[in-house]
């Protein structure tokens, strides 16, 4: 527990996006509920790195498509009889509708919709971080950061070229790293102090004073013009009046000499940059830190079964069985089947998924409970795979299959 050092600490985690850009695998699913590197659940990186870096008062606010996520928070996530109480839990948020019927309608009126349970908990400071990122940090270091500075805020900034950063919000510091302006997607984007050619971006990760947050989520829910978004509305205009920091991500530092890890998985491009990036000799991502381990729900699934079959850099995880097939730079999900003949190549196979014998894949997502049959091609024609499945930035995604209605045509 930090409380000794850092008052009483409430994570919010937030969890309610639709995660548009992300489509088709948002298509039954919110976005941090979409598997990842083959067993996991993308909201499993935010949760593990503040388990990890221990802070067990955690609220996960969720909305949209949520079934699966409130499934897997409770089966992956539950510290138990013995543990649970006001200091240990993870518990799912869903909007309150306490003054009307609506959703949440941003960051910022999820965080205002439950401000009750920032009281009840008597938070002194209040963690907010994105749930849709894959991301390893110690957390307790951008804390202290947080509290050495006297800050009224710090924002979690990742450094990346200037060049690249358009793409992004930046943010501007001085020489201390207090901030001093936010610039959304600017054609020049601001360097930081003794870093020329390298600017910072918001990594949508936040740490608030607790009467901070109560005075700016209140201003901002009775504004007539405003998104209720941190990042477009609140941010901007507290860096002139409050003390805003930056936390350099790149200081941060794991055990085991690992390295921290950032990458917003919003796109499909990205989400399948990610899985290649696991299966890189000495990944930037190290999901094999047993100082740092990527927490998840455990199944009693086999071991993973190759029989006969050609192998090369695959991540496979458990219950997944290989006949007779080639299989190279790939992810292989739980309890999926490979039949012979067939050839996978950078390409992402989901839990339960059932590819046939002599199929070929290349740069292909095939999504949950998926069965393919014997001799299909896909990723080779990609206009041809167009008119059957989505194609985003090269990659063919095959969408886990929806409700098939059986109708009565009698009655």
């Amino acid at each position: 527990m930090l409380n000794e050092k850092y008052g009483r600490v409430l994570g919010m985690v937030l969890a309610g996006g639709k995660g548009e850009r992300l489509m088709p695998m948002t298509k039954y699913r919110a976005k941090p509920a979409v598997p990842f590197g083959g067993k996991y659940r993308i909201i499993d990186f935010a949760l593990s790195n503040m388990v990890n870096s221990g802070i067990y008062s955690i609220y996960c606010l969720i909305q949209f498509k949520s079934q699966s996520l409130h499934e897997h928070i409770a089966r992956a996530w539950n510290f138990g009889t013995a543990l649970r109480g006001r200091d240990y839990f993870v518990d799912i948020a869903p909007a309150q509708m306490a003054d009307g019927e609506r959703w949440y309608e941003g960051t910022a009126d999820a965080i205002y919709q439950n401000m009750h349970l920032i009281t009840l908990f008597d938070a002194d400071r209040i963690l907010i971080f994105a749930a849709d990122h894959i991301y390893k940090m110690d957390v307790e270091q951008m804390l202290a950061f947080h509290v050495n500075n006297k800050a009224d805020i710090t924002i979690a900034a990742f450094v990346v070229p200037s060049k690249e950063a358009s793409a992004f919000g930046c943010i501007k510091v001085d020489e201390t790293g207090k901030i001093i302006d936010f610039v959304e997607k600017p054609a020049n984007p601001p360097e930081i102090p003794g870093r020329p050619g390298f600017t910072y971006v918001s990594m949508g990760n936040y740490i608030f004073e607790r009467e901070m947050l109560e005075q700016c989520i209140e201003e901002d829910h009775y504004a007539e013009k405003t998104s209720h978004d941190f990042g477009k509305d609140i941010l901007p205009k507290l860096f002139g009046t409050k003390k805003l920091m930056a936390y350099d991500f790149s200081t941060n530092v794991l055990p085991c000499d690992d390295k921290p890890y950032w990458k917003d998985v919003g796109s499909i491009k990205a989400f399948w940059e990610a899985h290649m990036d696991l299966l890189k000799p000495y990944s930037p991502i190290n999901i094999y830190n047993p100082q740092w381990p990527i927490r998840t729900v455990s199944f009693s699934d086999p071991p993973a079964l190759d029989h006969e079959s050609c192998i090369e850099s695959c991540l496979r995880a458990e219950g997944s069985r290989v006949f007779g097939a080639k299989i190279k730079r790939s992810v292989l999900s739980r309890n999926c089947e490979i039949l012979e003949g067939s050839e996978v190549e950078e390409s992402i196979i989901g839990t339960n998924v059932k590819i046939g014998k002599n199929c070929k894949l290349r740069r292909v997502i095939i999504d949950s409970y998926n069965s393919i049959p014997d001799g299909t091609v896909i990723g080779y024609d990609l206009d041809e795979d167009a008119k059957k499945y989505m194609v985003k930035d090269g990659i063919v995604i095959v969408s886990m299959p929806g409700i098939k209605l059986r109708i009565n045509k009698d009655k």
